[in-house]
């Protein structure tokens, strides 16, 4: 339906997560895709994986191989999670993800922030019933972003979670339509991070062509490691303010060390909110 030319992914477990999102977006069905329902406008990809890990992991890398331009994108986790304290319908972005099986932690660090309050989260395998933690619960968001990761930036990856259940209304409770009410009260957030996603990826377009020239003139580049270099010419430029970047030709031996180089000179890169 539309070229490979969408600048935000966004990811729901359910479909009651996506209907405000399709409605608001107009989004369309790609009804040539059957493993998992995606919708679609030239900006956005939205696709509603299922419930779990493996379905949310499955999904990501599934839409990614088909809908990516391998150039810049974001990338969102949006849909519901328990909390022992927090009021049903409120949204909030995830600082710190802790996948509860295997006890890693991620802190993504986002290239902007957004209206909302931030919390940090346990992906768990099953429902939980006991609200005996302080972070919020859900089955999905450890899964995303550790795939998410591998397609893009983690400076360009936002996980975000709306209240759906607490000590006092169980997961028991909770109502597909409800949920969609949630999602729709909070769509100008969306409507904000689309509109930011636009301006980055308008000064992202701006990557430094001639360094880039510079160098796959000087190395050998497989199309791969050229759509590498790409992206961390791209994220320095966004992470900096489009500063500029001398490259040591003279240390660097090949295109590996140069990438490796410049995923450092990223790394080091003193970032805030």
């Amino acid at each position: 339906m539309y070229l490979n030319t969408h600048k935000l992914f966004i990811y729901v477990a359910l479909p009651c997560e996506a209907k405000s999102i399709v409605e608001h977006f107009n989004l369309k069905k790609e009804l040539t895709v059957q493993p998992f329902s995606v919708y679609l406008n030239k900006d956005i990809c939205l696709t509603v994986t299922g419930v779990g890990k493996s379905a949310m992991a499955a999904g990501v890398a599934y839409t990614q191989a088909l809908f990516s331009s391998g150039e810049y994108c974001f990338m969102l986790n949006l849909g519901v999670a328990g909390h022992k304290e927090y009021a049903l319908g409120e949204l909030f972005l995830m600082d710190k993800i802790t996948d509860f099986d295997s006890q890693r932690s991620y802190y993504p660090s986002q290239a902007f922030s957004l209206s909302c309050q931030a919390g940090s989260i346990q992906t768990v395998s099953k429902p939980q019933l006991e609200y005996d933690s302080l972070d919020f619960f859900d089955m999905e968001a450890s899964a995303f972003y550790e795939t998410a990761v591998r397609f893009c930036s983690s400076e360009f990856v936002f996980c975000l979670k709306i209240v759906s259940d607490n000590q006092c209304s169980s997961v028991e409770n909770i109502q597909p339509k409800q949920v969609s009410q949630w999602i729709a009260r909070h769509v100008e957030v969306l409507d904000l991070l689309l509109s930011r996603v636009e301006a980055q990826a308008a000064l992202v377009s701006q990557f430094e062509p001639q360094l880039f020239e510079y160098c796959i003139q000087r190395y050998h580049f497989t199309v791969n490691e050229r759509q590498q270099l790409k992206s961390f010419l791209n994220q320095w430029n966004v992470l900096t303010g489009h500063q500029g970047i001398e490259i040591d030709i003279s240390s660097l031996k090949s295109a590996k060390e140069i990438l490796r180089w410049l995923n450092l000179k990223i790394q080091d890169i003193e970032f805030y909110l």
